[in-house]
C-alpha cells in the first residue's frame, strides 16, 4: 500500500477530518481484538495506529496480524523502538523526536531501522514528533530521556514544527503523551497549523467528543485517541458513523 499519505493529503484538501485509534501492544490482549476492532469499524475512525513506548519484541507483529483479520482500515506503525517494526502493517510513521535533543531519537534509531525497512513493503512516512508538556512525566519522556517543550513556549513550538517541515517531514505530530492530564490547548494547535503546509496530527489527553471537536476546530487534520478507548470502550458510542 503506497497511498496512505496521499489519502491524508487528499482528505485535507477536502477539509475532511481524520481519526486514528492508537492501540498499544503492551495493553491490548490478542483475544480482545475480535471484540474491539468491530467497534473501531463502526466508528468514524479512519486509521489504526499500533505502537507504544515499551513493547516486547514480537508483540507488535502478532497484534497487527490479528487486527488485520477484522478491518480494512490502514494499519500504521507508531513505533517506540526498532523492534516494533513489522512488514505485516501497511505503513509506518518514521518518527523523529524533534522536540528533544537525544541523537538516538533524532536519527540513531532510524539508522538501525533501515535494515528492517529496506526489503519491506511498508509505506514509510517521515514524521516530526513533538512532545508537549502535559503536567506529568510520560513514558515517551522516560524512555527517550528527553524533556517535552513547555506549553508556554508557544513561539518555540511553532518554530520547531516549521523546522521539521523544512527538514522534509511529511507530517507533524503534536503529542501530549499517553494518559496526559489534559489535551494540547487550542491556541497551540491553531498557531502551529497556521505555520505549516503539511498535515498536522494531534494526540494525547483527548477523552471526550467535545475535546475531539475542539482539536479539529483549532486545526488538527488527524486526531489520535488511545487511552480514552482503553479506559472506556463505550466511548465508541459517541463516535459512531
Amino acid at each position: 500500500m503506497n497511498s496512505i499519505y496521499k489519502n491524508i493529503v487528499s482528505a485535507l484538501a477536502k477539509n475532511k477530518k481524520l481519526l486514528a485509534v492508537l492501540i498499544d501492544p503492551d495493553k491490548m490482549k490478542l483475544q480482545a481484538v475480535s471484540g474491539f476492532i468491530p467497534k473501531v469499524n463502526q466508528s468514524i475512525a479512519t486509521h489504526i495506529f499500533v505502537g507504544g513506548s515499551e513493547v516486547d519484541e514480537g508483540c507488535t507483529e502478532s497484534l497487527v496480524i490479528e487486527i488485520k483479520k477484522y478491518t480494512d482500515l490502514p494499519v500504521i506503525l507508531f513505533p517506540g523502538d526498532v523492534i516494533q517494526i513489522t512488514d505485516k502493517a501497511d505503513g509506518i510513521l518514521f518518527l523523529s523526536l524533534i522536540s528533544g535533543r537525544n541523537p538516538d531519537y533524532l536519527i540513531g534509531k532510524h539508522v538501525e531501522a533501515v535494515s528492517r525497512l529496506k526489503d519491506s513493503k511498508l509505506e514509510v512516512i517521515p514524521t516530526g514528533y513533538m512532545l508537549i508538556e502535559n503536567g506529568k512525566e510520560t513514558s515517551v519522556e522516560r524512555v527517550s530521556q528527553t524533556k517535552p517543550i513547555k506549553r508556554n513556549q508557544l513561539q518555540y513550538i511553532i518554530d520547531t514544527s516549521k523546522a521539521g517541515e523544512l527538514l522534509g517531514m511529511k507530517l507533524m505530530y503534536l503529542e501530549a503523551g499517553s494518559g496526559a492530564t489534559h489535551p494540547i490547548e487550542s491556541e497551540i494547535i491553531s498557531k502551529v497549523k497556521q505555520g505549516l503546509e503539511i498535515p498536522l496530527i494531534v494526540g494525547g489527553g483527548i477523552r471526550s467528543k467535545t475535546e475531539l471537536e475542539s482539536a479539529y476546530k483549532a486545526g488538527a487534520d488527524l486526531v489520535v485517541i488511545g487511552t480514552a478507548f482503553e479506559q472506556d470502550v463505550t466511548f465508541f458510542d459517541n463516535l459512531s458513523k
